[in-house]
Parts: C-alpha cells; structure tokens; sequence
C-alpha cells in the first residue's frame, strides 16, 4: 500500500506541471472587447518588458519541469535533475508574479487587471491547480 501512495506523490509533479503547460496554452484572461488572451498573447519580443519575461519564464519553467520529469521515465539519463525540477516550478511560479507585476506597466493589461479574477478563464486556473500539484509532488516525500 505505501508503494502505491509514494507513486500517485512522485506522479503529482509531472501531473502539474503538464497541466501548466496546457493552461498556459489555452485562454488565461478574457480581453477587451470579448476576446481571449492565452499565454503567448502576452509574449512581445519587439517591446519586451516583465510581462514578457514573466510568461516565458512560466513556460519555459512549465517545459522544463515536464521534460525532467518524463525524460528519466523514458531511459534518458539526466544530471542532477532535482535540482533543475525544483529551479523550474519556483521560475515557473516566479514568472507569474513578474507577469501579474507586469500589468501594470500597461494600459490594456490594466484593465485585464482590475477584474483579474473575474477576467481569467479556465488556462490560468490551470495554470494555478498545475503548480500547486508540482509543488505538492516536489516537496512531499
């Protein structure tokens, strides 16, 4: 039976941040004027600024953690990846704040802001259920 238990905990990482990645993929706010945002909405390379590092740190913290977690399942031998795993759900979460601090540098991501709760779809509530489940399976033993 312990077996069992200690197996569902380890999965719960990769759970989350799989679910993350999907999140962030699909709408995470709705817009002005009735349209959605997901996560590579917010990334702008011509002007860059914290909501652009913000969502590609979630990202690609999302995408590492699942690449460190289902690499090892497949065979592929990784240095110290639980390092990388842990470094990767704290940019991911980091990235998040930096975005939500981001809002508020620009106009349209003001008013997106004002409601936040009330504008963010089912994505960022992925976004937010995939690193409590990654951060449940990373720190629980």
């Amino acid at each position: 039976m312990g077996k069992k238990k200690g197996n569902v905990i380890g999965y719960l990482y990769l759970i989350g941040m799989a679910i993350t990645t999907i999140g962030f993929c699909c709408p995470m706010f709705k817009g002005l004027f009735g349209s959605s945002a997901n996560g590579f909405k917010f990334i702008n390379f011509e002007n860059g600024g914290f909501v652009t590092i913000g969502a590609l740190l979630i990202f690609i913290g999302a995408v590492v953690g699942l690449a460190y977690a289902v690499l090892p399942m497949l065979g592929i031998k990784l240095p110290s990846s639980d390092l990388v795993k842990t470094v990767a759900v704290i940019a991911s979460i980091a990235g998040g704040i930096v975005l939500v601090i981001g809002f508020q540098d620009n106009a349209i991501y003001k008013a997106i802001a004002k409601g936040f709760l009330k504008n963010a779809t089912y994505g960022f509530y992925m976004v937010v259920v995939g690193w409590v489940l990654a951060l449940v399976g990373k720190f629980t033993k």
